[in-house]
């Protein structure tokens, strides 16, 4: 028995955040800051003392902020984050009987009681903690303890023992020799500012070319000052390899493939390579080079999609077949979602007795093109894919590779799409592109913006994929596609689209399903001139807006507003520490008709009184308006803009 610990009589419990009871780390950027909240008390009525103590991972010296109580024994405190890594957490509680001591003082005080025998107890512990001290406070509190022992009148003696210059030196030095440490070492993951703030764009290569010419990288390269012109900042494509031809896919997923149809680049494989080969189509690792160092002089980062599956003609298939399931009949299990067959495609097989070979190569995959300066992937499908797998391989990744960006396609089921999100990767997909009401979009974003959600998870909206035409783009057309392009920019701050696709708002889909006709994933485009109805130049603009309004790159700041209309969505973003640059943004839902209403605005937030006028300036319209009280007029046409993106100033 530890008598010494026997006299640590703090309780600390319901730390937050904290992920899986501290197994994985919260997500930040530098600059943000780590709220941290807690249950803290001890028996009796004592006072409490308690600090975050916090560190980047690697560091010997822990640095501490103060935590202060809110109310029914629950504190609160918080720290800044500066770099990219791990940093490490935890709390630490005491009696503090200095404070403690005080209270009662002014209470004996108060009710006329003699206090010479509680001065000296007050004296006992201010010469303790002098003699601690070595800093410019020890004169002072030197000076105080010699006032308070020579002062004749116990009056203004205690005057000198409660006053805030004594209380101030006394908290920065608490007594701490009892003190209790929260029993685990929490974790904060800080990613570079591109996990929090991306907007991302969709193309694939092969479509490039001139006429129906498979495209080039050389092509490409042509295409990245436009890119970069309309303001995104990572051209994501497909996967780049060499494609099977086994079971090769015709146009529009039809098991009949005719001469000249290129195949799906998902169908990773062939006797010209795996994961770590280039189409020759598309041309040489030197071409990939200068590609990804054109893109970087224009400020643009290139996305590579990692799929870990196979072409029957991979060579994994042939080197190691043991990392591939057979059937009885000896030959390859393809991959099937009944009763859908994907017969162009064999998983990898993850209780392979190989396993550890398995993962190592999958692993040199990334690096392999980390080395070729590729610091962002889409992973396709990691759902499918070991948990275990991933939590190993993304850990061992970022460990020497901080600044590398993961983003899970993963649309499957919620707690799945959540674990993925908590074991390492950076962004993940969403729900947003099948959310259509006014209650969905608010229900949904609480969810990632209010819950335990918003410390892990960092949502990427998407309105499109070559995957999924949503109903929502089949049936009304340009305003439709306008209004959920604007959702998706300026309720996340990660945001992305299947560009050429969406910018020209094809929308036709398979009869009956969220799926594109004559989808480019099974053949090679050659998509029209952009016509003036493109929405390249809106797509510029709102680019341009999200750069220049800090409010717009961040997703938990947002406020829903109170509108009585169920077709308009008003929200209120303002920036972390930065109340000069709120951001209204009001959504008309509807793609035909006209729809009007009265918003609430939140005066008190943005500190503006009831009588005071104040202007909103329309940033997509450039035009202003002048409001004033708390309920204000709103009125959009979805067939001229069927949104308003406000900043707010004071006049």
């Amino acid at each position: 028995m530890s008598g010494k610990d026997g006299r640590r009589r703090a309780i600390i419990i319901n730390v937050t955040p904290q992920i899986e009871n501290g197994r994985f780390p919260v997500k930040r950027i530098p600059g943000e800051e780590v709220v941290v909240e807690a249950d803290i008390f001890s028996d009796g009525h004592d006072d409490i003392g308690a600090v975050i103590a916090y560190r980047k991972d690697g560091s010997k010296t822990w640095n501490e902020r103060a935590m202060t109580h809110i109310v029914n024994d629950r504190w609160r405190g918080a720290f800044v984050v500066r770099e990219t890594g791990l940093y490490q957490y935890t709390l630490y509680a005491w009696v503090d009987h200095f404070s403690t001591w005080q209270k009662a003082l002014h209470k004996k005080i108060e009710a006329g009681r003699d206090i010479v025998i509680d001065l000296q107890i007050g004296l006992e512990m201010i010469a303790a903690t002098a003699k601690r001290i070595r800093s410019s406070d020890r004169k002072q509190l030197l000076y105080i303890e010699k006032r308070i022992k020579e002062e004749k009148d116990t009056a203004t003696a205690a005057s000198f023992a409660l006053s805030q210059g004594t209380s101030n030196i006394m908290t920065r030095y608490p007594d701490r020799r009892f003190a209790k440490g929260f029993e685990k070492v929490l974790r904060v993951r800080v990613d570079r500012k591109k996990a929090l703030f991306s907007s991302w764009y969709e193309l694939f290569p092969r479509s490039l070319g001139p006429g129906n010419t498979h495209g080039t990288f050389a092509d490409c390269e042509k295409t990245i000052p436009e890119i970069a012109k309309n303001g995104f900042d990572v051209l994501y494509f497909p996967p780049i390899h060499p494609i099977g031809t086994t079971h090769r896919k015709g146009k529009n997923n039809s098991a009949s493939c005719e001469p000249g149809d290129p195949g799906s680049p998902w169908a990773i494989g062939s006797v010209e390579g795996g994961h770590t080969a280039i189409h020759s189509q598309l041309g040489t690792m030197k071409d990939f080079k200068n590609l990804v160092r054109k893109a970087h002089e224009h400020g643009v980062e290139i996305a590579l999609d990692i799929a870990f599956q196979c072409s029957p003609d991979h060579p994994w298939v042939h080197n190691h077949p043991e990392w591939f399931l057979t059937r009885p009949d000896g030959t390859i299990q393809f991959a099937e979602n009944p009763p859908k067959k994907y017969e162009d495609i064999v998983p990898l097989n993850f209780e392979s007795e190989n396993w550890p070979e398995l993962w190592n190569e999958l692993k040199n995959v990334f690096d392999f093109w980390i080395d070729k300066g590729i610091r962002i992937f889409r992973v396709d499908n990691p759902h499918t894919k070991s948990f275990r797998f991933w939590e190993w391989c993304l850990q061992e990744i970022l460990a020497v590779n901080p600044d590398v960006i993961f983003l899970s396609e993963a649309f499957t089921r919620p707690k799945v799409m959540q674990w993925l999100a908590k074991i390492g990767f950076t962004q993940s997909y969403t729900y947003f592109t099948w959310r259509d009401s006014k209650h969905e979009f608010i229900e949904y974003l609480t969810e990632l913006t209010r819950t335990e959600m918003g410390e892990y998870f960092r949502p990427n909206f998407w309105p499109n994929t070559p995957d999924i035409l949503a109903r929502a783009l089949q049936y009304a057309g340009r305003p439709s596609f306008i209004n959920r392009l604007i959702l998706a920019a300026t309720l996340s701050s990660n945001f992305g689209v299947y560009g050429p696709a969406f910018e020209l708002c094809v929308n036709t889909p398979v009869p009956e399903k969220e799926e594109y006709l004559n989808s480019e994933k099974y053949e090679i485009k050659d998509w029209p001139p952009r016509k003036e109805d493109s929405l390249a130049g809106l797509m510029s603009r709102l680019n341009q807006i999200r750069r220049e309004n800090a409010a717009l790159q961040q997703t938990r700041n947002i406020e829903f507003l109170r509108i009585e209309n169920d077709q308009l969505i008003c929200y209120l973003k303002i920036a972390s520490g930065d109340r000069s640059g709120p951001m209204l943004i009001a959504v008309n839902l509807d793609p035909h008709n006209t729809q009007t209403g009265w918003v609430e605005v939140p005066l008190e937030k943005l500190d503006i009184t009831d009588n005071r006028p104040f202007k909103v300036y329309d940033c997509i319209s450039d035009t202003a308006y002048t409001w004033k009280g708390r309920f204000n007029y709103i009125e959009l046409n979805p067939h001229i803009m069927p949104a308003h993106i406000f900043s707010v100033h004071t006049l």
